[in-house]
């Protein structure tokens, strides 16, 4: 039998080029993941569209191309990708989250909670809790989103033509004649995204509105100041102080860092020449954190922005800063529970009104960013969705009012001109459109809310325990709402609550540990827009642990952290130590051992010094917040008390360098 020589010839040909066919589209993988890595998410892009021509696992490819869409905020491409990856049975525990937001962003709402719905019925334990209360939040959105819809208010909109591109146009606001703006046109793109990168522009406003009592812009739009502009960095959201002297602005995003945690906040001032000063980044900004979207209050006394600094409610939220006669900045205060949500809060603005205005995806909205107004009366703060046509499936952001009926906000909804676009508002009917009829609920609603609770002990099994005391305190004031003993089932209550209040639960039992825990209702008002019925009463259930007063018993001080070979106490670590004065001041008869552990990586001797002079200071610490001295003894142990024996990764480190306490005396 002969073999045909060409055809073996041929064979061989095909599968050599099938093979290099898979070693290019791995090696494009490989460099796609480490764009992806690196932050450059249309950079990831291009190199996974070569893969994809390979045999790569489907799953795990869809899935970055995916997410590269979401996080270089592309949500409506992610669709199809995380559809795939799903389908592909992908094992990353967030891919139906981020896909119900990004079905959302496409007004897919049926489908964005089934998405939602499946994600926290199988997400693991491990899912962090701000996560898992996002998504809980936004399925009951999701669920009402028909009353959502419905509210819709007398606006007429206009997109801002002559300004807006096939990129980026946001964050507009008014400096004298002109309106000032955020848009891509820089020659050097950010890899993030593909866009040139941002700058400040601005443009003339008409000194008459037109027949529609639009303000459009006349003219080209121009570079707002040489000073400012800097070409490898993007930089925008400008606000300015009531003379309009004072600009803050954000800058960053070289591209050095992932996620653009590289932002922070400057200051610019106009010069006598009329030129703007070289922007000098302000120290109230995070270098650890994205800081942007600036705004004066309209006495220009309180700069209020945005930041992702840690400590927060989840994602993104609003901060406000006093700023006293010689220009300086206290130390930034996060606005509470009420505006901030496990999700993002950004673009605040304060009108005319003293209402503030601001966008989120956190609060119940119809789609990835809404814009909301806040207002505040008897210590409640209420907020609420400003409706259609103001609010869309897309992201609705940076309002700005230019008079009482009249303003700008930006956009990405469909049928703009590009990526996020600025558009002109004006309440009331106008003269060629179709009018849009409010449509509001009618009537009052009445709410009321109750605090409820179960104490039990600390054990495995969780132990319900009968005899406890249990008093709710108002903080404002100091006094106790309510005093009970627990039952036979170790429960409590419901007690009546106020809406804005913060209160504290006092639990104690003969044979353990007093213990108390913080309970907000900041935060916790149910929206008005989910007030359906004419009463709804909402009862919140706390459950409270009780710790065993065992001598001898050991327990762990979470996130106590010291810099490199210090014993100095930080910021951080100062705010955990504080919870342990709380302990031994509501338990007066305790008295403890404060521990220190090192790991290995030192010698012995050292370690033991180290471990030493770290249990001193933070003895010291608690003495110097009114602790007597005799109730503590300081102990070093330097390594020789090691959780993990065989530690190797940084993990397993961090669980042998700790600090506990030890009780005692009872």
């Amino acid at each position: 039998m002969r073999i045909n020589t060409l055809s073996v010839l041929l064979v061989a040909l095909g599968l050599a080029t099938g093979l290099a066919g898979c070693n290019s589209a791995m090696q494009a993988y490989k460099k796609g993941v480490r764009h992806y890595d690196a932050g450059e998410y249309n950079l990831a892009l291009t190199q996974f569209e070569k893969a994809a021509k390979g045999s790569i696992d489907p799953a795990r490819l869809n899935y970055y191309v995916a997410e590269s869409y979401r996080l270089s905020n592309r949500f409506g491409d992610a669709v199809p990708f995380y559809q795939k990856a799903i389908e592909a049975k992908t094992a990353e525990p967030e891919a139906r989250f981020n896909y119900a937001y990004a079905l959302k962003s496409q007004g897919n709402y049926p489908a964005a909670l089934e998405q939602l719905q499946q994600y926290v019925a199988n997400a693991p334990r491990t899912t962090a809790k701000p996560i898992l209360d996002k998504a809980k939040r936004e399925i009951e959105t999701l669920k009402a989103i028909d009353i959502i819809a419905k509210n819709k208010s007398l606006i007429t909109l206009k997109n801002m033509g002559n300004l807006n591109s096939p990129g980026t146009e946001f964050a507009p606001v008014v400096r004298g004649e002109e309106l000032v703006y955020t848009a891509s046109k820089k020659e050097q793109v950010y890899k993030n995204n593909g866009l040139p990168m941002l700058g400040l522009y601005k443009a003339k406003l008409n000194q008459n509105p037109d027949e529609t009592g639009n303000l459009v812009s006349t003219g080209q739009p121009e570079l707002f100041s040489n000073n400012v502009f800097q070409g490898d960095v993007n930089e925008g959201t400008p606000a300015f102080s009531k003379d309009g002297k004072t600009m803050i602005l954000a800058r960053g995003n070289n591209g050095k860092r992932k996620g653009g945690q590289d932002v922070d906040l400057f200051i610019s001032r106009l010069g006598d020449n009329s030129t703007w000063s070289q922007p000098l980044r302000l120290p109230i900004s995070d270098s650890t954190a994205w800081d942007g979207s600036p705004a004066f209050s309209a006495d220009g006394k309180t700069l209020y922005f945005a930041s992702n600094r840690a400590g927060g409610a989840g994602g993104i939220d609003l901060y406000r800063t006093s700023i006293d006669a010689s220009g300086r900045f206290s130390r930034p205060v996060n606005m509470g529970r009420d505006i901030n949500t496990p999700g993002d809060e950004m673009f605040p603005y304060v009108g005319q009104n003293a209402k503030l205005y601001f966008s989120s995806d956190g609060h119940p909205g119809l789609g990835k960013l809404d814009v909301f107004v806040a207002t505040r009366s008897g210590g409640v703060t209420r907020v609420e969705n400003m409706g259609q046509p103001i609010n869309s499936p897309a992201d609705d952001f940076g309002l700005i009012y230019t008079d009482p009926t009249k303003g700008f906000l930006a956009s990405n909804r469909t049928g703009g001109k590009g990526d996020d676009d600025i558009y002109f508002f004006q309440e009331g009917p106008a003269a060629d459109t179709t009018t849009i009829v409010q449509n509001k609920r009618n009537g009052p609603k009445m709410v009321r809310y109750f605090l409820a609770g179960t104490v039990s002990a600390n054990e495995t099994p969780i132990a319900p325990l009968d005899s406890a005391r249990v008093r709710i305190l108002d903080d404002a004031t100091g006094q106790p709402i309510a005093e009970v003993t627990t039952g036979q089932p170790g429960t409590f209550g419901k007690y009546p609550l106020q809406e804005g209040k913060d209160y504290t639960i006092l639990a104690e039992r003969k044979g353990y540990l007093t213990r108390r825990e913080q309970f907000t209702m900041q935060g916790k008002s149910i929206p008005d827009i989910f007030l359906t019925k004419p009463e709804t009463d909402t009862t919140f259930n706390v459950a409270i642990l009780l710790d065993k007063a065992t001598l001898n018993k050991t327990f762990v001080l979470e996130n106590i952290y010291y810099d490199l070979d210090k014993y100095n106490i930080r910021p951080d670590a100062a705010e955990e130590l504080d919870k342990l004065v709380t302990i031994l001041k509501d338990n007066p008869t305790l008295k403890i051992e404060l521990s220190s552990h090192t790991d290995v990586r030192a010698p012995d001797a050292y370690n033991m010094k180290l471990s030493q002079n770290r249990a001193k200071s933070a003895v010291d610490y608690i003495v110097s917040k009114g602790i007597d001295a005799s109730r503590m003894v300081a102990k070093g142990y330097g390594e020789t008390q090691l959780i993990v024996k065989t530690a190797k990764t940084e993990e397993e480190h961090q669980r042998n360098r700790r600090t506990e306490f030890k009780i005692l005396e009872m």
